[in-house]
Order: structure tokens, then sequence, then C-alpha cells
């Protein structure tokens, strides 16, 4: 049974406790730190989402197109559908010559609240390009122009049905994701993701190894070691794009900056590379509970780096968060309880 990793209290009683597993690994595959199952396959689902644009970097279809941070930092996001969100998602597609048309991620509604209601208010309806996963989707759609001028074909005809496992591009996404995390994906478990995608179940320790490579390069291809290194330095430094406002993984980075690139995925599991340390982190809450994932990452991340008082005081408004009720009177806390385990000096 996977040890208890978030406490949530209601006044000093707690109240509710989620449960899960956290692998800590460095370049080389050596455990850092291992709590609960690491090696029980798990659905990543978006938290690999740097590893899957990969080929859009090395593929030289981002230097063709002149892609800048901000879409190449959507091209790994799970966003709030934020007018800059859906404006970036749209730009990259017209670098590549098409439009929302040729995205396969299926239309969703943004899930930042007054964008919503704005929506809303003015008549508008959902696009695809306001699916959270738009640009990572416009990347794979950038990736098979790149693939079809190559072969001399049509890109949008080329491009149609990139989602299935079977065309070249998932091919390419999938034989990233592989080679990163050392995982064979045709015995992996494999189901559809949320945006269409196929996912594949892989072990924590293995997603842990895969972020500890994309930190440091050590493990990669040279191609994918530059391609990671590009995604990473562009996500630094338009963190707004991989979330959005408010968002944990967009308040992390612009805080930490290249020291930290993380990524939540679905069903609450967490990724992220610490690149000054070499450790990729990789975790689980059982439950799917995201508060309780972000918690857990805002503890791992705290104890793990050095920090000065404000990235110390932005850690703990997750990893020991008040509660308060609508009058706002103080009612209890959301608190990390994992066991420090900070690398050997």
């Amino acid at each position: 049974m996977n040890p208890v990793l978030v406490e949530v209290l209601r006044g000093s009683t707690v109240e509710s406790r989620h449960s899960g597993a956290l692998a800590i690994v460095d370049a080389g595959g050596a455990l850092h730190t291992a709590l609960g199952d690491v090696e029980q396959p798990v659905f990543p689902r978006s938290a690999v989402k740097l590893l899957q644009a990969l080929p859009l970097v090395a593929s030289g279809a981002a230097e063709r197109l002149a892609l800048g941070d901000a879409e190449l930092a959507i091209a790994c996001a799970s966003h709030s559908g934020e007018p800059e969100h859906v404006a970036t998602s749209a730009a990259m597609l017209a670098k590549a010559g098409l439009d929302a048309g040729a995205l396969e991620c299926g239309t969703q509604w943004p899930s930042r609240e007054p964008v919503l209601r704005g929506m809303f208010t003015r008549g508008e309806a959902a696009t695809p390009l306001h699916n959270n996963c738009s640009g990572k989707h416009a990347g794979f759609v950038c990736v098979a122009c790149q693939m079809a001028l190559a072969q001399g074909v049509e890109p949008a005809a080329f491009a149609r049905g990139y989602v299935g496992a079977d065309h070249p591009v998932m091919r390419e996404v999938g034989a990233a994701l592989a080679a990163a995390t050392g995982t064979d994906l045709d015995r992996a478990p494999r189901g559809t993701d949320g945006c269409s995608i196929p996912t594949y179940g892989i072990p924590l320790r293995a997603l842990a190894l895969g972020f500890a490579r994309a930190g440091t390069g050590k493990g990669l291809s040279p191609g994918n070691a530059a391609a990671a290194q590009r995604l990473r330095r562009a996500i630094a430094a338009a963190p707004f794009f991989v979330a959005g406002t408010d968002r944990f993984d967009t308040r992390v980075m612009e805080a930490f900056g290249e020291r930290v690139c993380c990524k939540v995925g679905a069903e609450g599991v967490y990724c992220a590379a610490l690149p000054e340390l070499g450790l990729g982190v990789a975790l689980k809450i059982d439950d799917g509970g995201v508060r309780a994932a972000e918690a857990a990452m805002a503890a791992v991340i705290g104890q793990l780096l050095a920090v000065d008082a404000a990235q110390a005081e932005l850690l703990a408004g997750y990893s020991a968060m008040q509660l308060r009720n609508w009058n706002g009177i103080e009612v209890g806390a959301v608190r990390a309880v994992i066991p420090s385990r900070r690398p050997a000096s």
C-alpha cells in the first residue's frame, strides 16, 4: 500500500488522506528517492508533453517555421484557454500554412472562469484552439508538415489522422517518449488520452528518469538533448503559455526560471526536471487529486532546492495551504507529509 503523501485538516483534525507514490531519479537511472510503488505503470497523460514535443525541435520544424519561445512553450502546455493561448496556437498553425481545422484534439471550453463567462456573454463558441492541448497538437501538425515537406507530399493531407498510434507523427512522438524513459511502449499498457492521442502506462521511476534526462541531456540522442534544452529555455522564458493565470506550473516556473521545469498530468500525476541537481521527479496521487499532487510537488521542490523567502512562501501556499470558508474564516489546511530527501552534498 502506498504511503500518505498529503493530509487535509478540518481544524486540527485530519479529515482526508491522499496516498501516493514518488520517484526521484538521476539521469544515470540511480534512484534517489522511492516512496510507495514506483514500478507500477501509470498513465502520465499531459505530464509528459515536454517529452512529446521533442520531435518538434529535433525534426527541424521549429527552426524552419521560426517558432518563438511562446510557441514552443505552448507546445508543452495544458493551457487555460485564455486569449493569448488561443492566438499563439493559431499562429503556429498559420506558420505551417494551416488553420484550426487541422487540429484533432476536439473542442473544449476554457478552464479559466472569467474567460468562459466573457465568451458566454459575447455569444462566442469554443473551438479546438480553446482545447488545453491545442498547442501540443499544433506542434504535432508542424511536425507533420515537416515530414510532408521531406517526402514531397501535400501537408494537410499528410497531417490528417495524426492522432493515430500508427501515424508517422505519433510513431516519432512515441519513439522520443520511449527513448527518454527507457520504456518499451509496445509492451506497455495503452489507452486514449482526452485529446485523442495514445497514452501509455509508464512506471514513475521511468518517468522520473525521462525528466532527469530532459533536464540534463544525458542519456538522450544529441538531437533530442538539444531539443530538450531549447524547450526548457522557452518554457522558462514564457511560463504563462504552459498553463496560465494563477496556475501552479506557471507560478512555480515564473519564480524559479530554468531551475524547475514541471508539468501536471491528469489524475494526480506530476513530473518535473531539476537540472541543477540532475534529477527528475515523478509522483502520482492514488485518488487522482490534483490539489494533493500540487501540494506534494511543491513540498518536493522546496525540500530539494535552495529557495529564497519569496519562493518558500509560494511553495508553502501549496504544500501547507490554509483553507478558509466563504466568510473568510480559517477552517483547516492542506499539508504535504513527505519525508525530506535532500541530495547528498
